[in-house]
């Protein structure tokens, strides 16, 4: 409060120093506005006194350093002694320069004086001297007059300049003397005076032709100064001579890209004229608008240079005419050749015909992606293109013709890696330098599934507490799979797992979608603590793909189970109570004699929960001397709390609680009775009976018993099932199965209905090894079910092709009887394709392809030894893989179409003998590789041999197929040419020009070779370079169109050979066919001349025979429709003439044949016709007018001697602002009259241009009121003779508000303090605007939401002050802009921008960053570590804002707060000055105040919490058992020798002083006297039995448990406990005092017995089983071995057939038993269609299912029932057999 009253007394004191200066300003405000005078003459040097401006101001020299007296001026011509206050000149004052042609001239500036401030305004007079002479603006003036001009005809000459005003400026003017001339003035209204030159005496160009004169002009100043110009007179003669030039044809050679401007060529005429008729000027004849745009000529020098880019591309030669035109209008032409020569200007140009985009990934590397087009428009080497990809991509660039590309996959691609590549095409010429381009060419990988889902972790762990409810959520798994689309969408499922005793799988679920696992069900802790499960994650590609990951799932317990004791038993008091006497009840004995502190007894309790709720206290609650005894609180231990006294009674009775430390907690009670006796004899007649002894070892021989017969019973059973399994799998002899009955009795035998050689069926049983169930083979689908006849109608002679009416089922048909089992599936037929695709057979090198017919052509001639292919004959062939098609009109599909007709032979086997002799010579394992291939290239030739030498009908069949050979060998190579042709030739047409739209141009489908069905299917378009697309492709017709109207002489121009390229692009094919067409001229255009009407001027005193070079006409047409021939018609006084061009183009001239006469023509009409050589001819005309001259009599005439014109200062550059008009009556060169400026001053020559054609004067310079409002020209107009006059013309400059105001800042502070009064002054500024009227009238304002505020001072004058108190924290520095706008329509805008800083004051207490710190230090720390650092900002700046830390004083634990922890002043670091403890300080609070440097200082504090972090640095202590045990039973735990595995003996107890994980811990056991016997919980710390006592188990067992934390690094401790295995107290007392008695011999001995029989009786069944494993193995062990060897089957001996009408039959059916192993993986069995005959066997199958039927390769085609083929194998295994076992197809080779 103090501080803001002494800053409210500091502001008023500053208000009372304020109004002194505000009282004082106001004083001086009258003396403020009147002006001080000066007046000096201009030309005064430097220093020069003006005036004593400091006493006319009324300062005093004592005054002067205190006021500041100083000048304010845009530039300082004058300068004010600070000692004197006297005004100076300080530098040069030039009044022309400053003020021009102004009659008054002054400068004006203010003087400030300061404390208080003031203005003052001080004006300066310029007075002119006479110091500039009079100028002309040349120093020669040159006249021409003609020499026929009369005497008395006056020539304007130049006024002179003179830069002085008043008498200064008076000018007079003298002129040599002179015979032929002589000077007259005349005077102007204005005053000023015009010189002119008088003729005297008549000319004679032959006596004189030229006269020098010299002008004089003298101001009136003293002394006077005069300036002088030369006067050049020549005198003209008559126009009598035409021009000439050198050469009539000129010729240049230049580059093409020429800068415009560059010179080409120089053409020279010369004219024996003088004067204006001499004077040759050059310009184009009649040429094309095109050459106007590319050259230049200049009308004086003939300089002909480029005015545009020459293009050698576009037009490599150029011909034009050009003409020579003197003064008198004589003309001469010539004519100009150039030749552009090409430069490498044209980079290449790359056109992307076609882009197959998205590619998928697995296409093959060569895969044609994109098809291109480069060309380049040079020519040569510059044409000359090279192309390369660029850019990091699988892709490569092959050439193709017609200057195409295919751009191809070079390597497999990975749509992972990148989804996109992007490359560039560089195509580069060979020219020097080499140019290139670029075209960008974006390829789109599209998916395949190639990428399996991959899981975020390997393995997951999740967290949940027991008791949770059934859904709710686990852990969410994710698995993300880099494939896109459907193949990266990944769905989940459960793939297994485990969970102890249980699977997983009724545990949890997952979500297919998103991956989250739920709980099935509410978990238990106690049941189950971990399981494990698997979820697996498939995308959704085909074939899928998936991965598994593992979720291990941790149950978090709670305290849902109470303690349980036990010991003592539940029920142990009230037997203990009811019967005194047992000797079993539990009791305790305590003797009367024993001290404080004796060990009673031991609460045994267990937890089932874990952790913190499994810690156990007791406490007891009830006892009949509650003095006498105490309950240990962790160990459960009952001691005695005194001495026993003589009247405790005898029996005590004590009830304890125990309590785990769950929230919230549970409990148990346990009972407990004492005996206090000083033995146990003692105690004996307490009890109402003795506990009764160990039960007896009847009991475990019970059970021994039952044991052992349970053993043999199991073992019997076992050897009955082997023996009834191997008799069931032994079956009947080979024999007995093949003469058994069959299902399928068929009365008679039965036969193929085109069984043609009359042999009888005969078959074999294959069996294979039961271990390979899983086979490899792969079976083919065999033919369908074929006809069966009885063997009568079959040997009775029905002819082999003609189809059984018996037959029971067709070609595709099942067979009848629905039971049997269906192997074969219906025939291939052409109508319908096969749903399967069958393995293709093996091929020999030679050729031979393993295919038959359908009707299982193969069996059959094999069985009966045939040689004839019948499927080949009927020519229906089959195939076993179906070709890719080719495609629509290559040659592939050709030829495959000339083979159609043919088939595919099998040799035939003549005999079964000779057949096995080819197996014998072939040597075991010929299936390998070397040998098949051997045996298929020679078994190609020896096929060949035996149809061709058969005779007959193969005879008949190979020389046909020869002749066909012939014939397609030479169809071949006539389609190979037309491929050629269509392939790289160019398809050429020829069209007229201007045919309408989709008019025909040639068949393109036709040409090409493509099908009109093709064209869309292909993708075929036509494409051309350019914007304009001249043809298209009719996709109906196949017809090339014009799409476009086509103008020759547009595209072409006059090229003798006009060519339209495009290109065909077959998109499927990405091939590239190139068209040319030619564009033929028709006669569509007339001759045309550059001008319709031609204007020429003739002399009336031309000499008769003059040629006048005449326009030619122009023709775009060609050849004969070209120009051919000129006429003219009108006159008389004029013929034509046609000359012949150096290019042999016609010239047409005019030839004066009559001499002119202006009195009786002054002008002539002509008429020229041109005309072409079409069919019909066009004509083109131009009209010819010729006029007459005469001689010059008759001088210009201005319409008006004065011109005034008011232009605004704003009028635009290039604007007309006047145009004279001066009329001369003459005609010709005499009559044409010419303006120019005769006197003007310098700066109006800066500002006009005058047009010396139209008389227009143009402003070439903006206008500016404010530098100069009114100019004065002089003009001059003069004709082609010489003659002239004059005008004046007066420009007056009116104002526009044009000129922004200007604000000047005059004086201002740089910074305030924010603590100032609101009103002080801050700046003083100037405002003006140059303007006048409304226009410079101006307004201020300031900007919007500042502290200030504008005043208005004296004049121009304002004063920035505070509007308001300002606050340094919000706006630490102001730039306040003032703003100035004038009162002109529209309104213009100045601005200034004031910087002020505001200066800072300490009103701002530092602010901490945080509203509280809290910061985590571990324990053990370092003194002097760094804990944390705390911040405060204080909005204030300089001292006031720098900071500085301290404590405030506080105690922790009773010691200061300073001796833990301190505070860095300067940074505010905080640090631990000693080592904390976390047992002993957990968190320590503590306050940080900030102060700031200021005056008063300013504060501010902030609390911090200390959190101390727990570091495992305590050992876990063990509470129970004690580290020392003591006197009596201490440490002593009681196990029954009964108890069940499982059984609870004992919980260590142990507790870890530090937290968290550091306190988590585990139990194990480390030494036991019997490690089998007892186990140790890991987490609750219970010692439970792991297997039953055994009596040979030593009465007292010793326990080392080690009890580890969970910390790092872990640390441990250890607890030893002794367990006495008792069935009572009773024995527990015997065991501690002796050794127990020994039990009984007999029973000893019989238990010993029993044990070893049921010993025994294990082996035995054990020893049984792996003997079954063992024969197991020898029998598979043996079926490879068989395998290795020959598994070629004995022949059937010749006695066994029947020979009937010559032909040898089966006279009985032979089975053969073969057994297949695994080891023969070099060739594999394909029983095929055509291997596989679908009869009935004439004898019935056996009753049980027959073996799988094998083939021998020496004999023929095993045939055999449907139902037999598919007796042991699955249709789609694929076996491996030994090499005997082949079918003859693969037996070959």
């Amino acid at each position: 409060m103090a501080g803001r009253q002494r800053q409210r007394a500091s502001r008023r004191r500053a208000g009372g120093r304020v109004l002194l200066p505000a009282l004082l300003l106001c004083l001086c405000c009258r003396a403020a506005s009147e002006r001080i005078r000066y007046a000096i003459p201009e030309e005064l040097g430097r220093g020069s006194l003006v005036g004593p401006l400091a006493r006319d101001l009324g300062l005093s020299p004592a005054e002067l350093p205190a006021r500041k007296l100083r000048l304010s001026a845009e530039k300082q011509y004058f300068g004010v002694s600070g000692e004197s206050g006297n005004l100076y000149v300080s530098e040069r004052l030039d009044r022309e320069e400053m003020c021009g042609e102004s009659a008054s001239c002054s400068v004006s500036f203010e003087a400030l004086v300061q404390n208080p401030l003031n203005v003052f305004h001080v004006e300066v007079a310029i007075q002119d001297v006479n110091d500039n002479s009079p100028a002309f603006s040349k120093a020669a003036l040159d006249l021409e007059i003609a020499e026929l001009t009369l005497p008395g005809a006056r020539f304007a000459l130049e006024m002179a300049r003179d830069a002085d005003v008043g008498s200064n400026s008076l000018l007079t003017y003298e002129l040599t003397s002179n015979p032929s001339f002589s000077l007259a003035v005349t005077e102007s209204p204005g005053g000023k005076k015009q010189p002119e030159l008088v003729l005297e005496r008549a000319l004679d160009r032959e006596k004189q032709s030229s006269f020098q004169l010299v002008l004089t002009a003298a101001d009136g100043g003293e002394p006077v100064r005069s300036g002088t110009v030369q006067v050049r007179v020549n005198v003209t003669d008559a126009n009598d001579n035409a021009p000439a030039f050198s050469k009539s044809v000129y010729e240049a050679r230049v580059r093409e890209n020429l800068p415009a401007g560059s010179l080409v060529l120089r053409v020279r005429a010369t004219d024996a004229d003088a004067g204006s008729n001499g004077r040759v000027s050059y310009c184009f004849g009649n040429v094309p608008h095109g050459v106007r745009a590319l050259f230049s000529i200049d009308s004086e020098s003939g300089e002909v240079r480029t005015a545009g880019p020459l293009d050698f591309e576009e037009k490599s030669k150029y011909s034009f005419g050009l003409e020579a035109r003197d003064g008198g209008g004589l003309t001469a032409h010539c004519e100009v050749q150039i030749d552009v020569t090409d430069e490498n200007d044209n980079a290449p140009e790359i056109t992307v015909l076609s882009v197959s985009s998205p590619v998928p990934e697995d296409a093959p590397a060569g895969t044609v992606v994109a098809v291109l087009k480069v060309n380049d428009p040079d020519s040569g080497e510059n044409g000359q293109v090279s192309c390369e990809l660029s850019g990091e991509a699988p892709l490569s660039m092959v050439a193709s013709s017609g200057g195409s590309y295919k751009v191809v996959t070079a390597t497999a691609l990975d749509r992972e890696q990148a989804a996109e590549h992007r490359v560039t095409v560089v195509a580069r010429d060979r020219g020097r330098p080499a140019l290139s381009s670029r075209a960008a060419l974006v390829l789109e990988v599209s998916d395949v599934n190639d990428n399996a889902p991959v899981f975020e972790e390997a393995a997951y762990s999740a967290y949940v507490a027991e008791n949770n409810a059934a859904g709710a959520p686990v852990v969410r798994v994710r698995a993300r799979d880099a494939d896109a689309g459907a193949n990266g969408r990944v769905s989940y499922w459960l793939a297994g797992g485990s969970a102890g005793a249980a699977g997983a799988a009724p545990y949890v679920s997952v979500e297919a979608r998103s991956g989250a696992v739920y709980a099935q069900r509410s978990f238990d802790y106690e049941q189950c603590r971990e399981f494990l499960v698997a979820v697996r994650a498939q995308d959704g590609g085909a074939p899928a793909r998936s991965s598994t990951a593992t979720v291990r799932v941790f149950v978090l317990d709670r305290n849902d189970n109470a303690p349980r004791v036990l010991w003592p038993a539940a029920g142990a008091g009230a037997a203990g109570a009811g019967a005194a006497g047992a000797g079993a009840a539990p009791f305790e004995v305590v003797p009367r004699s024993a001290e404080a502190g004796y060990l009673v007894a031991k609460v045994v309790a267990v937890d089932a929960d874990a952790g913190r709720n499994a810690w156990l206290s007791y406490e007891l609650v009830q006892a009949a001397e509650p003095a006498l005894f105490r309950v240990g609180l962790h160990s459960g231990e009952v001691r005695t709390a005194r001495a026993v006294s003589e009247r405790d009674a005898a029996k005590q009775r004590l009830v304890a609680v125990v309590k785990d430390h769950g929230q919230p907690a549970l409990s148990a009670t346990a009972t407990l009775h004492v005996v206090l006796a000083e033995s146990l004899q003692e105690a004996l007649p307490e009890l109402s009976e003795r506990a009764a002894g160990a039960d007896s070892p009847a009991e475990l021989q019970f059970y021994l018993v039952l044991a052992l017969a349970l053993l043999s019973a199991l073992f019997l059973l076992s050897v009955a099932l082997a023996v009834l399994a191997r008799v069931r799998r032994a079956g009947p002899p080979a024999v007995l199965r093949c003469l058994g009955a069959q299902r399928f009795s068929v009365a008679g035998a039965a036969f193929p209905a085109d069984f043609c050689e009359g042999t009888l069926p005969y078959s074999y049983n294959l069996c294979v090894a039961p271990g390979r169930a899983v086979a490899e083979a792969a079976w083919l689908p065999p033919p369908p079910p074929l006809p069966s006849l009885p063997a009568e109608e079959l040997l009775g002679g029905e002819p082999c092709g003609k189809r059984s009416p018996s037959s029971s089922a067709g070609a595709g048909e099942p067979p009848a009887e629905p039971d049997a089992p269906q192997v074969c599936k219906p025939a291939l037929s052409r109508s319908s394709p096969p749903r399967w695709r069958p393995r293709e057979l093996p091929v020999g090198k030679g050729g031979r392809a393993a295919a038959g017919s359908g009707r299982c052509l193969q069996c059959r001639e094999e069985a009966a030894g045939a040689a004839v292919d019948r499927g080949g004959a009927r020519g229906r062939p089959e195939r076993w893989r179906q070709p890719r098609p080719a495609r629509p009109g290559s040659l592939a599909r050709w030829l495959a179409g000339s083979a159609a007709g043919r088939c595919a032979s099998v040799p035939a086997v003549r005999s079964r003998a000779a057949a096995r002799r080819r197996g014998r010579r072939q040597r075991p394992g010929a299936a390998s590789r070397s040998g098949s291939r051997s045996e298929s290239r020679s078994g190609s030739r020896i096929v060949g041999r035996r149809w061709c030498g058969a005779g007959g009908a193969a005879a008949a069949m190979c020389a046909a197929g020869r002749r066909r050979g012939r014939r397609e060998r030479a169809l071949l190579w006539c389609v190979l040419v037309a491929a050629w042709e269509a392939a790289w030739g160019q398809l050429r047409y020829s069209v007229p020009e201007e045919m309408p739209k989709g008019s025909f141009v040639g068949d393109v489908a036709k040409d090409l070779g493509l099908q009109l069905p093709a064209l869309r299917d292909r993708g075929v378009r036509v494409v051309s370079e350019g914007r304009t697309q001249y043809f298209a492709l009719h996709g109906k017709t196949g017809h090339l169109v014009t799409a476009e109207r086509i103008d020759r002489e547009q595209l072409c121009e006059s090229a003798q050979r006009c060519v339209l390229r495009c290109e065909v692009i077959a998109e499927g094919e990405m091939q590239v066919y190139g068209i040319e067409v030619e564009i033929t001229d028709i006669n569509d255009n007339a001759p045309s001349f550059r001008e319709a009407e031609t204007q020429m001027r003739m002399s009336e005193t031309t000499a008769p025979g003059s040629r006048f070079p005449l326009a030619e006409a122009h023709d775009p047409d060609v050849g004969s429709n070209s120009l051919r021939r000129y006429e003219l018609s009108g006159d008389e006084h004029f013929s034509l003439a046609v000359q012949a061009g150096p290019g042999g183009e016609e010239r047409p001239e005019l030839v004066l044949a009559k001499a002119l006469d202006r009195e009786e023509a002054s002008f002539h009409e002509l008429v020229l016709r041109a005309s072409d050589g079409g069919e019909p001819a066009r004509t083109g005309t131009a009209r010819i007018r010729v006029a007459v001259l005469d001689a010059n009599d008759n001088a210009p005439v201005f319409g008006q001697a004065e011109y005034a014109v008011r232009v605004p200062e704003d009028v635009p550059v290039g604007s007309v602002l006047v145009t004279l008009t001066a009329t001369d009556a003459d005609e010709g060169m005499n009559g044409h009259v010419k303006y120019s400026l005769k006197k003007i001053t310098g700066k109006a020559s800066q500002m006009f241009d005058l047009d010396s054609e139209t008389g227009a004067i143009t402003l070439v310079r903006s206008l500016d009121f404010e530098e100069g409002d009114f100019y004065e020209l002089e003009m001059q107009a003069r004709d082609g003779g010489g003659l002239s006059d004059t005008a004046k013309v007066a420009i007056t400059v009116t104002d526009v508000n044009d000129n922004a105001p200007e604000i000047s800042v005059r004086s201002a502070l740089s910074a305030i303090s924010e603590d100032a009064p609101s009103g002080t002054v801050v700046a003083l500024l100037h405002v003006q605007d140059r303007d006048s009227g409304a226009n410079g009238e101006v307004r201020c304002s300031l900007a919007e939401r500042v502290p200030f505020r504008l005043e208005r001072s004296l004049d121009n004058y304002y004063r920035v002050v505070t509007a308001r108190e300002l606050d340094r924290e919000e706006v630490s520095e102001y730039n306040v802009t003032v703003r100035a706008a004038d009162g002109g329509s529209p309104a213009l805008r100045g601005s200034a921008v004031l910087a002020l800083r505001v200066l800072d004051v300490n009103d701002n207490a530092p602010v901490f960053a945080e509203a509280r710190y809290s910061a985590r230090l571990p324990e053990n720390n370092a003194a002097g570590a760094l804990v944390l650092t705390v911040r405060a900002a204080d909005a204030d700046w300089g001292q006031n804002a720098r900071v500085r830390y301290r404590l405030w004083e506080g105690r922790v634990r009773g010691a200061p707060l300073s001796s833990y922890v301190s505070v860095q002043a300067e940074t505010g670091a905080l640090y631990a000055l000693r080592s904390f403890d976390y047992e002993e300080v957990r968190e320590v609070g503590l306050w940080v105040r900030a102060e700031d440097g200021g005056a008063p200082a300013l504060s501010s504090n902030v609390s911090v919490r200390l959190v101390i972090v727990d570091e495992n640095d305590n050992a876990p202590q063990v509470l129970y058992p004690p580290a020392a045990a003591g006197a009596g039973w201490s440490g002593v735990e009681l196990a029954p020798r009964s108890a069940e595995p499982g059984a609870l003996v004992a919980k260590v107890v142990a507790v870890d002083a530090d937290a968290g994980q550091n306190a988590w811990l585990s139990y194990e056991l480390a030494k036991a006297t019997e490690p089998g016997l007892f186990r140790v919980g890991l987490h609750s710390g219970e010692v439970r039995t792991a297997r039953l006592p055994l009596a040979r188990d030593a009465a007292r067992q010793s326990l080392v448990v080690v009890v580890k934390d969970h910390g790092r690094p872990a640390l441990s401790a250890t607890a030893t406990l002794t367990v006495v295995l008792a069935e009572s107290v009773a024995e527990l007392v015997s065991e501690l005092g002796s050794a127990a008695a020994a039990p009984g011999e007999p029973a000893g001995s019989l238990t010993r017995w029993l044990v070893v029989a049921v010993a025994a009786v294990s082996c035995l069944f054990l020893a049984f089983l792996l003997l079954l494993l063992a024969l197991r193995l020898r029998r598979w062990r043996r079926s490879q071995l068989l395998a290795a060897g020959s598994g070629a089957l004995r022949g059937v001996p010749a006695s066994h057939f029947v020979g009937i009408d010559g032909v040898r039959a089966f006279l009985h059916s032979y089975s053969h038993e073969v057994s297949l192993t695994a080891d023969s993986r070099k060739s594999q069995l394909r029983l095929s269609g055509a291997s596989c005959c679908d009869t009935l066997p004439a004898r019935p199958p056996p009753a049980e299912p027959a073996p799988l039927l094998g083939e021998d390769p020496a004999a023929a085609p095993v045939s055999s029932s449907a139902h037999t083929c598919s007796a042991a194998l699955p249709s789609a295994a694929s076996l491996p057999f030994p090499p005997g076992v082949l079918s003859p197809a693969q037996g070959q080779h």
